[in-house]
């Protein structure tokens, strides 16, 4: 089905979706693209011939592994129930990838997450981002919740269509950024520039940070710079998806022609 992309690892690939009700969700809907789905050797009766009729409709193939095989695939050992699906992520992809494809003079515009931990927010921050027609969503593989139902649910479905990119860690997917010419800036409380108001870059790349302690230090050091999202009545922070969703509609703005042409 993926041909060109074999080669990829399947995190960077696939979501993987687990639970019997979000499998046949997931085989019910003809927006989404099943690679195949996976049941556990100990399932049985009425619920496995219900997927095997679900999966055979939609010509996808059904695998037998071990309990403990699912449980692994799946990441989840309470919420498997024995079955799940790996649905195709079609604009999910290696930020190498991404960055291979950009024209070197072409206006990009990314969302970076630095240990953001918390699956609704991460889901948020996806469907906003989506909305607002940003080129990607970096996810690293580390440090950030994989996408699984619970992100799937706070990005109202979104996440399977999210132009999600992948890297080992953040720090890294960043190097790799600003080494393609893209400016890597740190969403801060503290910084000088205004997200608001300063001239950005035609290829930036905005960082959020963890919910608690702000950007990392690996992070940090991978930064051209900082800008903040101007604060008034005393408050010192936001949530991390309501400043996704203002940075990411921000982005949209001076791309849509709203402001003076940024600098290059």
């Amino acid at each position: 089905m993926l041909a060109s992309v074999s080669t990829r690892s399947p995190k960077d690939t696939y979501i993987t979706v687990y639970g019997r009700k979000p499998v046949l969700e997931a085989l019910a809907d003809p927006t989404l693209a099943v690679d195949k789905v996976i049941v556990a050797d100990t399932m049985c009766g009425a619920m496995l011939g219900e997927i095997h009729s679900a999966a055979r409709r939609r010509e996808v193939p059904v695998q037998r592994a071990s309990a403990h095989r699912v449980k692994v695939l799946a990441g989840n050992g309470r919420h498997d129930q024995g079955v799940l699906a790996d649905v195709v992520a079609r604009r999910m992809r290696p930020i190498t990838e991404f960055l291979d494809a950009l024209p070197r003079e072409a206006a990009c515009a990314v969302l970076v997450l630095d240990a953001v931990t918390n699956p609704a927010n991460v889901g948020m921050v996806l469907r906003t981002a989506t909305a607002a027609g940003l080129d990607g969503v970096l996810l690293p593989r580390r440090g950030v919740p994989a996408i699984d139902p619970l992100v799937i649910k706070a990005s109202a479905g979104v996440a399977f269509r999210a132009p999600v990119l992948r890297a080992a860690s953040a720090a890294e997917g960043c190097a790799a950024l600003r080494e393609a010419g893209v400016t890597v800036l740190g969403l801060t409380s503290d910084a000088a520039c205004s997200l608001l108001r300063d001239p950005l870059p035609t290829r930036v790349a905005l960082v959020l940070g963890n919910e608690t302690d702000g950007l990392s230090g690996e992070v940090r050091a991978e930064l051209d710079g900082t800008i903040a999202i101007p604060m008034h009545g005393g408050v010192e922070s936001l949530n991390v998806a309501s400043a996704a969703a203002i940075a990411s509609y921000e982005l949209l703005r001076r791309r849509s022609g709203d402001v003076p042409a940024p600098t290059p």
